[in-house]
């Protein structure tokens, strides 16, 4: 599997892909499978705000290793209406999709960190990030294990 793999969202089946893509690349950066699912999770949130709000976007997922720790980034992009009013839109409860969904609000709490820039003229872009401290828990761990 590439470092960056691109995923078209036209419609809801396109969820699926999306979500498979983006928990195997978590688990090829060594996350859980709960951490794993996490990320799915969220991407499927915002590829749904995509087809619900913008009728077609894209999402791009690529792994990144810095400063000791491996993640997974999840860029959404669409041409949408954009948000208007993006600090509602945040807030857990305000959806306007009439959905049971978790919208930006869970998708935001289950990420690492979490950034919206959007524009009625250029749509939306959602950045999310996950990260693994790479190694050192799994060091620390087998050092409890000797020392007992």
């Amino acid at each position: 599997m590439a470092d960056e793999v691109r995923v078209e969202i036209r419609n809801d089946a396109d969820l699926v892909p999306a979500r498979a893509q983006g928990r195997a690349l978590a688990q090829r950066q060594g996350f859980s499978a709960t951490d794993a699912t996490l990320v799915a999770t969220a991407i499927s949130e915002i590829a749904r705000n995509i087809v619900m709000h913008a009728g077609r976007g894209e999402i791009v997922l690529r792994t990144v290793d810095e400063d000791g720790r491996c993640g997974v980034v999840v860029t959404a992009t669409d041409k949408g209406p954009g948000i208007r009013n993006l600090d509602a839109a945040l807030q857990h409860g305000q959806g306007s999709g009439g959905g049971l969904g978790l919208g930006l609000p869970g998708a935001r709490r289950l990420m690492d960190e979490f950034e919206v820039v959007s524009d009625a003229r250029a749509g939306t872009t959602v950045t999310m990030r996950k990260w693994r401290v790479r190694d050192e828990l799994e060091r620390l761990r087998r050092r409890r294990v000797r020392d007992g």
